[in-house]
């Protein structure tokens, strides 16, 4: 017998999901909306995805990660923000960069030194130079099993600082900067408050007419950013589980929600295994009128990433940039009250939905919670 094709929002393990709204009173401006499924925003994840050195993926170490040519490269293919990590360098100065310590080698011996121990000035040193007759210091990059690697990609740029970011990345792509803090630190509020309002400082001197997002996995940088400042919206950073920290207001997407209303945070950025695992949580999320991003390696996933569509997700935050790009152009509805995705999308294309046998989908319904 043959298998009758399926369409995927057909699908009865989806039905529980009920319709949503994109985004309330409490969502950054980018994100307001009243009909669901709406358009789905997609976001490069430290630009055009982040440099997984260990991954055979040559796409994972195609640019140099959290680097203007990264952002404008990701720009290219109609994202509608960039993800960054901003840290705040010893003389205070936003710079660019994700891991807690920066590593290069000397006369054969590893040397590291954390990041915000560093003036500007130190931490440009690194890496590729802006003017060719100077030669920064190799760069390499400790791995989460401990290994240290060259930091090889295909197209190398140096570091940037954020106020370099607004000046050189095209104003129509959003800015989600991620305050990026050492989960092994306890940090007093008073320090807390002084790197905040030194970013800020930033943020409000270039932001002009960008949209721009705040995160944060650090609770508290989340709640006082919120405090200080009321033009643009705050979210909060939760692995939703699948790691379980000191502070348990990281620990689940329930304590996520909680500490967002209690704080009047504007959204939840979880990581996708969290949301598939838990599924209940997306009503509970848009019944608090929040908005809710996903991260995480099942998001460069085509069809992982659409069944967060019909579930009710407002963004993804991806690596691989052009894949879902052109795969969330594909399946967003031409008549159907939605959005088809960006400048991508020309007057009379049909819309491509995956479609899926029932045997395939069967198959697709197992194999996301095996993954998550």
């Amino acid at each position: 017998m043959a298998l009758k094709a399926v369409h995927v929002s057909e699908v009865p393990n989806l039905d529980h999901v009920p319709d949503l709204a994109v985004a309330g009173s409490r969502g950054g401006g980018a994100l307001r909306g009243s009909a669901s499924p709406a358009k789905l925003l997609v976001i490069g994840h430290r630009g055009k995805g982040m440099n997984l050195l260990s991954s055979p993926d040559p796409r994972m170490a195609a640019v140099k990660e959290n680097s203007v040519a990264s952002f404008n490269d990701a720009g290219r293919f109609g994202v509608d923000f960039v993800e960054f990590d901003v840290q705040v360098t010893k003389d205070n100065c936003p710079i660019i960069f994700h891991d807690n310590f920066i590593f290069t080698e000397e006369n054969g011996k590893v040397l590291d030194r954390r990041v915000t121990d560093l003036c500007l000035e130190e931490f440009l040193a690194y890496g590729p130079q802006r003017e060719p007759e100077r030669v920064g210091k190799p760069l390499l990059r400790k791995l989460k099993d401990g290994r240290i690697l060259n930091w090889n990609v295909e197209i190398d740029s140096p570091f940037c600082t954020l106020e370099e970011a607004f000046q050189n990345v095209s104003s129509h792509l959003g800015f989600n900067i991620e305050l990026k803090f050492d989960d092994n630190i306890v940090y007093q509020e008073e320090e807390l408050t002084r790197i905040l309002q030194v970013i800020l400082q930033v943020v409000f001197q270039h932001a002009g007419d960008r949209a721009i997002i705040f995160s944060s996995f650090q609770p508290d940088a989340a709640r006082l950013m919120r405090k200080l400042q009321n033009e643009f919206p705050v979210y909060f950073l939760t692995n939703g589980g699948t790691e379980i920290y000191t502070d348990a207001r990281r620990n689940s997407l329930e304590e996520a929600i909680k500490h967002c209303l209690t704080n009047n945070l504007q959204g939840v950025v979880s990581e996708s295994r969290a949301i598939f695992r838990n599924p209940s949580a997306i009503p509970k999320i848009k019944e608090s009128n929040l908005v809710l991003l996903t991260y995480g390696q099942l998001n460069n996933v085509p069809e992982a990433v659409y069944m967060q569509h019909l579930m009710g997700i407002n963004g993804v935050i991806v690596d691989l940039v052009e894949k879902i790009t052109e795969a969330v152009s594909d399946f967003m509805d031409v008549d159907g009250g939605e959005e088809k995705f960006g400048s991508l999308v020309r007057e009379g294309i049909e819309e491509k939905r995956p479609r899926f046998s029932q045997r395939e989908l069967s198959f697709l319904l197992k194999l996301i919670p095996e993954l998550a």
